[in-house]
């Protein structure tokens, strides 16, 4: 399988996009305006102890209070053996595993104005905190280190057993006594001695550093920020299992090469900077990927086709035959397992791509045969295996339903891009000013390389002019030297806030559907 990253990068916003044989499955959005607090570390000062829930609420600075469940206390936990440090594989303990396991009260370890450190394990969501752990986690290219912890191990992902052995009592030598935890990540496998050990003094000095901050400090404060997303990709998943890193942005790129060289310069040869007359996302046909990712229905390979809604308590997938009969109408067994193996697959597939978390209830089409039903679930966990999240499906219900989860750190990509539609209520959604705005600039740059037009007017809604005048005064400026074209901007209140208008030359020919994405 040839598996590439692909990063686009403006001061405005980052992409990263993983591609698996040439076929996006996983795509990231950063933006200096989103606030992203996943990773960081903050000094916090409790609110609320709520023994009936053994929770507490912690004032971290945020517009909602962090949730505090007593099993993300700092117990140490024998039990944990993953990439990060946690219970699950990309550093949101939330102590689900754990939850089993008995716990003294909540209210014998925190009380109401206490300063607490935490660590945000999950976004805040819709009308939700965000959630936070006291058990904190410092990740870095081969090892993770937890300073509350005393647990030594190894990812899970490393499968050999004499390996593991090794790796472990690698970790144990390196690691002084009681100085902490460390796990050894998937990365590690061929690491020396020598490397671990330079990473945990340097793991070992950035928690010195926090402690000092945390003692200086009053809450709510920040006291360490988590690596930005293009920075935290290439420490967390750049390995030999990605054939090539292709980068668009010449700062970028430099700043990659200069840590790839430090931390693993045999993968320098695997990293790129694309020099294209085309955007890096329209040559390798991420955009118009990226663009199907919202849609509600998606077309199989067979015929039928998935719908996709997202509601306020869960994700429901309604799988249908569309217009696939089979070969013969004889056998509609066979026609039905057919398109539920394919919208397995396709599922699979979406939930990854959408960043879809929380509950998920999918409606197979009914199949009399537990033969068919096993063949599915076994389909489906298969592709959801290949998922960083964590993710649980049941088994095929007789009504053809599969409950499952799957793990939500953040929100999904199309709640980042939208807002809340005010002309129907609250009943659909329009994208965001911000996100016309960048809309509107990948569309002219595709204008510019075509060398076909001199001069273009875009018509707005008054909204996303206001933005610009606001957020970017030199946005045209900045456009004009970029693309050498002859560039206006002019408001429409008729037209809605998502939309927009590409004018060419003295007549005003409308391109838009020529260069745009939307």
């Amino acid at each position: 399988m040839k598996r590439e990253i692909l990063v686009s990068s403006t001061p405005q916003e980052s992409w990263v996009a993983l591609v698996e044989d040439e076929q996006l499955v996983e795509v990231m959005l950063d933006r200096p305006d989103q606030d992203r607090i996943l990773g960081d570390i903050f000094l916090g000062r409790v609110e609320a102890v709520l023994p009936g829930i053994q929770a507490a609420f912690v004032q971290i600075g945020t517009e909602k209070a962090g949730f505090l469940h007593v099993s993300d206390l700092n117990v140490d936990d024998e039990d944990l053996d993953d990439d990060n440090g946690n219970n699950n594989g990309d550093g949101n303990s939330g102590g689900r595993r754990r939850r089993n396991k008995k716990y003294p009260p909540i209210q014998d370890h925190v009380q109401k104005g206490q300063k607490i450190l935490v660590q945000v394990t999950k976004e805040p969501i819709s009308t939700k905190g965000p959630r936070l752990t006291a058990q904190i986690s410092l990740p870095g290219r081969f090892l993770v280190y937890m300073p509350y912890s005393s647990h030594v191990g190894v990812s899970r992902k490393i499968e050999g057993r004499d390996q593991r052995s090794k790796l472990r009592k690698m970790a144990r030598e390196v690691l002084p006594a009681d100085s902490g935890g460390i796990i050894v990540r998937t990365v590690s496998e061929e690491v020396t001695q020598k490397t671990l050990e330079g990473e945990f003094k340097r793991l070992h000095a950035v928690w010195q550093k926090i402690q000092r901050r945390a003692d200086s400090s009053q809450p709510p404060a920040v006291i360490q920020r988590e690596a930005k997303l293009i920075s935290g990709i290439i420490r967390d998943l750049f390995s030999d299992k990605f054939d090539a890193l292709r980068i668009d942005n010449k700062a970028v790129y430099n700043e990659v090469v200069n840590y790839v060289k430090n931390v693993d310069p045999d993968l320098m040869d695997r990293v790129h900077l694309y020099k294209g007359r085309k955007p890096l996302f329209d040559a390798t046909g991420v955009e118009e990927e990226i663009q199907q990712i919202f849609q509600r229905k998606v077309d199989l390979k067979s015929g039928g086709h998935v719908v996709i809604e997202p509601t306020e308590a869960l994700v429901s997938i309604d799988v249908n035959t569309g217009r696939f009969t089979g070969k013969g109408k004889k056998d509609p067994e066979q026609t039905i397992l057919k398109t539920n193996m394919d919208a397995a697959r396709e599922i699979a597939k979406q939930l990854r791509l959408r960043d879809v978390g929380g509950i998920i209830v999918v409606d197979f089409i009914d199949m009399e045969s537990q033969e068919n039903r096993d063949k599915v679930i076994h389909e489906l966990r298969t592709h959801l295996g290949r998922d960083r999240a964590r993710t649980k499906a049941f088994e095929v219900s007789s009504l053809g339903l599969v409950e499952m989860t799957r793990q939500r750190v953040r929100p999904p990509l199309f709640h980042s891009l939208t807002d809340v539609c005010s002309s129907c209520g609250g009943a659909g959604r329009v994208y965001t000013p911000a996100t016309v705005v960048r809309w509107i600039e990948r569309s002219l740059r595709r204008a510019a390389t075509s060398k076909e037009e001199k001069r273009i007017v875009v018509r707005v809604h008054p909204e996303v002019a206001l933005r610009v005048v606001e957020e970017e005064p030199d946005f045209l400026r900045r456009l004009r030297k970029g693309t050498r074209l002859e560039l206006d901007m002019r408001d429409d209140p008729l037209m809605r806030q998502d939309e927009f208008r590409l004018l060419s030359g003295p007549a005003e020919t409308d391109v838009t559907e020529k260069y745009a994405v939307v």
